[in-house]
């Protein structure tokens, strides 16, 4: 018969509840503190949804009444360094880090407003707004405020996106050997995603000082948490993971307080993470001035119940109890606040001659800032020294592709203790599994980092990483296909980051990634990658096809401050190729392409492991063509000077790509070149790609589905014969 043994997690979980004692031990200034930041958040949020009502906010208005005693009962447990990030409601988390920031004494209910305080409520509701004046020069709106001088990473309209960035943050605190933690902030419809867990998990691994701040309101919209999980008691989420979690009346500002100073005892120990749940309720609808019950998903009898336990309420009476204000201080500090709040936003509004309000019209940001900070502007790549191949003239050896990559790697990681590698298996199978990571991790342990298999949190982190600005990562994606999985991090979050916080933000983070397509490894490992990129805001492309070439881009990626997709192709791998003799410093500049081969009959546009194909088809069909290495592929690096003015010679265009299709890089090349070029083109753009299927097992439906050089050989052909002419 068999026996069963009971088994339990390791990682604690506890209720903490506060008790009448814990109410007169409590710090007075700190009393004051918070009931005073939860009558400005509740002030500020009353302006935001009254300008809602009257559609002066453009896009949502995720109101966070009724939420704030988390939010602040958190915050002013945390320290000056330590830094935030959250949801799409999450006005009264940045602001309660906003406030702690401009008064780091504390604040006075009896005179509640400073200067600092008033920019503070200016900046953020003109960012709400989407005006120029805000944090983030209006970009952000309400989903996307980040201040980081007052620790506020970045609040993000993806539910569950930011908690990824914000392990980065955690993980460049404690690799910097300070004590300071971050805290993310999310709410139960976020709790299941596959972004956090996977988060928890990593962060857990690495013991990453992270507090997983969950604000359980009990609704995603209009689904309850019964309905989305089978155990809602989100705070269990730590026992899988052993995490420590507690869970706490989030109605209780001081509840929050004690249980958050635990957590951040536990993880400026070096313990590790933490979770957090909170039972909040939002006396709002998830978007605008309705409440719930408008909408027929909760009854007016529910909402009257945790109306009955506002936090504003809560302190207010506890306070009193000790003498430490009076009702009509209370009456004051709550007047006091919607006044300030009525003159902010009296400042941002025009009164119109029908008698309503509507947007000061100057204060819009310019139509011409649309693309301004998009990417960087490239000025930190002023100092690095270019080295074209053809014109170096030193001593030259022989090297393997991949061990140029490791090389060039080991360089700027013993240069840059900020370069810090990490993907699946980068520590193991000599160099992970190509080898393109040889050595490193016994050189440098603490920075190569072997994720579990997690894409989602490992790119995350990564951005996170390169958002804080000490570090830069550079993150191994096994194969491209893998880029689906995480796609909210690497084109929502990292991508985005720069042009949606307002423009100045780098974000100096490198993925490396290979084409597979020959190897056998079928649709979901084989895909070229810069078609896709190409049409994804803010990333930067290079394509190295030789050793000295990815040498070259490489340290440029790595001295950039935007996020580089640098493409190798597992072709390449064990070609070999010259490069300096003990030379791992020179750079090849974005955004210059390399004539490989000259001509007159058509241009051949090319990249990757076709560059030798293409080379190949046109020695063995005679035919002229001039064969161009794109090495930069992203649109605002093309070189349009080598390119048109090799058009302008030969006026025939072949594009050649090995990939399916359906993602191809050529779409885009293609009509850009036929609207800049179409008066010196004797015929359409040509292209050679792949099919429409990705590549499958088999070895004979594999080489029929991409590009080899017997497609370039008929691509030439083709062009030939538009012209009437044969090879």
């Amino acid at each position: 018969m068999a026996t069963y043994q009971p088994l339990g997690s390791q990682a604690p979980w506890r209720q903490l509840t506060v008790e009448a004692s814990d109410w007169q031990q409590a710090d007075p200034a700190l009393l004051a503190t918070m009931l005073t930041q939860l009558h400005w958040i509740r002030a500020f949020e009353e302006a935001v949804l009254d300008l809602a009502a009257e559609g002066l906010v453009h896009g949502p208005a995720h109101s966070s009444v009724g939420q704030e005693g988390g939010a602040v009962g958190s915050v002013l447990a945390l320290g000056a360094g330590d830094q935030i990030n959250g949801s799409h409601r999450g006005h009264h988390q940045f602001l309660a880090k906003a406030l702690q920031h401009v008064a780091p004494l504390g604040l006075d209910p009896r005179n509640p407003l400073t200067p600092a305080i008033d920019e503070v409520l200016h900046k953020t509701l003109a960012e709400i707004m989407g005006l120029a004046q805000g944090y983030c020069r209006g970009r952000g709106g309400s989903m996307h405020l980040r201040w980081l001088e007052a620790g506020a990473l970045g609040t993000n309209a993806i539910v569950g996106g930011g908690v990824p960035l914000a392990a980065g943050a955690a993980w460049a605190h404690r690799h910097a050997g300070t004590d300071r933690v971050a805290v993310t902030y999310f709410g139960d419809g976020a709790v299941n995603i596959g972004s956090v867990l996977e988060t928890m998990n990593l962060t857990a691994a690495w013991k990453t000082p992270l507090c997983f701040f969950i604000e359980n309101n009990r609704y995603a919209v209009s689904t309850t948490v019964e309905e989305s999980t089978a155990e809602p008691r989100l705070s269990a989420r730590g026992q899988a993971f052993n995490i420590p979690a507690w869970q706490v009346d989030g109605m209780d500002p001081l509840a929050v307080h004690l249980a958050m100073s635990e957590a951040v005892a536990h993880m400026r120990a070096g313990n590790g993470p933490t979770i957090i749940e909170v039972d909040v309720y939002r006396f709002f609808h998830q978007n605008g001035p309705f409440p719930g019950s408008a909408f027929g998903y909760r009854s007016k009898e529910e909402e009257a119940q945790w109306r009955r336990r506002d936090p504003l309420d809560k302190i207010a009476a506890e306070m009193i109890g000790r003498q430490l204000i009076t009702q009509a201080e209370v009456d004051a500090l709550r007047q006091r606040c919607k006044d300030v709040m009525k003159d902010v936003s009296g400042r941002l509004t025009e009164a119109t001659d029908g008698g309503k309000r509507r947007v000061r019209a100057d204060l819009w940001p310019r139509p011409d800032f649309r693309d301004v900070g998009l990417r960087s502007d490239g000025s930190e790549l002023a100092g690095l020294r270019y080295q074209d191949a053809a014109d170096y003239a030193g001593a030259l050896a022989e090297r393997k592709f991949v061990d140029a990559v490791a090389d060039v790697l080991d360089r700027r990681m013993e240069t840059d203790p900020g370069v810090v590698v990490l993907g699946e298996d980068v520590h193991r199978l000599k160099g992970g599994t190509n080898g393109a990571t040889r050595g490193l991790k016994d050189k440098y342990p603490d920075r190569v980092l072997g994720t579990p298999i997690s894409e989602n949190a490992f790119a995350g982190l990564g951005g996170g990483l390169a958002m804080d600005g000490r570090y830069k990562p550079v993150v191994e994606f096994m194969y491209p296909d893998f880029m689906w999985v995480a796609a909210d991090q690497i084109f929502n979050q990292i991508g985005k980051a720069r042009h949606m916080f307002g423009g100045d933000i780098d974000v100096p983070f490198v993925l490396r990634t290979k084409v597979a397509m020959g190897t056998g490894y079928g649709s979901q490992h084989s895909m070229d990658p810069a078609g896709v990129f190409a049409t994804a805001p803010g990333w930067r492309i290079v394509a190295p096809s030789t050793p000295y070439e990815y040498i070259g881009l490489m340290n440029t990626a790595l001295a950039s401050k935007d996020p580089v997709l640098v493409i190798e192709h597992v072709d390449l791998y064990a070609s070999s190729g010259e490069v300096p003799d003990g030379d791992l410093d020179y750079a090849i500049p974005f955004g210059k392409a390399r004539v490989r081969r000259a001509g007159s009959k058509v241009t051949v546009l090319t990249y990757l492991s076709m560059v030798s194909r293409a080379l190949k088809a046109a020695e063995e069909t005679g035919v002229d063509a001039e064969v161009i290495d794109l090495r930069t592929l992203d649109r605002a690096n093309l070189d349009w000077d080598t390119i048109g003015a090799s058009i302008q010679k030969t006026n025939n265009v072949l594009i050649v790509e090995q990939g399916a299709r359906g993602t191809s890089y050529g779409a885009m090349l293609a009509d850009e070149i036929q609207r800049r070029y179409f008066d010196w083109l004797d015929q359409p753009v040509k292209r050679v790609t792949g099919g429409e299927a990705s590549p499958s097992i088999s070895k004979v439906l594999e080489r029929a589905a991409f590009a080899d050089t017997e497609e370039v050989i008929a691509g030439l052909n083709d062009v030939l014969a538009d012209l009437g002419e044969r090879a």
